[in-house]
């Protein structure tokens, strides 16, 4: 069965980098602990969990208080901020100078190494917000996101937290050089199922960025 992805405008192509404009979609999203590897699998079990039935349909009938979702692609993951923590006021107060960043630093959260992501699908295009049937597990929630402009680079093969970062710091050289400017986080998008051979995998790292 064919798989739906979010349809977008192709403003331009060089290689295998494009920039493209999305309209506004909704997503089922969730955030998860730990390093790249382990947060794909959290992150995915509890979004399949709601689109394969664990939810609570709008509009529920004597047969059906739930409602099944068809999957879509591709299954995207951000690097996030760790949660804040109140801590204890102690004394002194020091401060010290900064080194200022390096020329090669972005500045843009770092996938490899992160702790705590944020996954998504973009659910199917038939769906508004208020439709969509409402999450059971309290983890996953549902959120429109507004149409953007998004530089992105694709490649194959195997994801390692190394290699990402390495597309990422590619990407985000190419728009430096084209004078392009990065807004919010990298944008880990995965469109195959784990069987796929490498050579056949569609990965692409996307960066959101200012209309050119």
């Amino acid at each position: 069965m064919a798989t739906e992805e979010p349809q977008f405008e192709l403003l331009s192509q060089q290689g295998n980098i494009e920039l493209r404009r999305y309209p506004a979609f909704v997503v089922a999203e969730t955030t998860v602990e730990g390093d790249m590897e382990a947060a794909s699998g959290k992150g995915f079990r509890a979004i399949a969990d709601y689109i394969f039935g664990n939810n609570q349909s709008v509009v529920p009938s004597p047969d059906a208080a739930s409602e099944k979702i068809a999957m879509t692609a591709p299954v995207t993951m951000e690097p996030v901020a760790p949660a804040s923590q109140k801590i204890a006021m102690t004394a002194p107060v020091a401060m010290e100078p900064l080194v200022s960043q390096t020329a090669g630093s972005t500045g843009l959260p770092a996938l490899q190494g992160a702790s705590r992501w944020r996954m998504h699908f973009v659910m199917p295009s038939q769906y508004t917000l208020a439709g969509l049937p409402k999450p059971n597990n309290p983890a996953v929630s549902l959120r429109e996101v507004p149409a953007k402009t998004w530089a992105v680079l694709r490649y194959s093969g195997f994801n390692t937290e190394a290699r990402v970062q390495r597309k990422t710091d590619e990407l985000v050289a190419w728009l430096a050089d084209k004078k392009i400017k990065t807004l919010g986080s990298p944008q880990l998008a995965r469109y195959n199922p784990p069987w796929t051979l490498p050579m056949f995998r569609r990965n692409e790292v996307m960066l959101e960025i200012q209309q050119p």
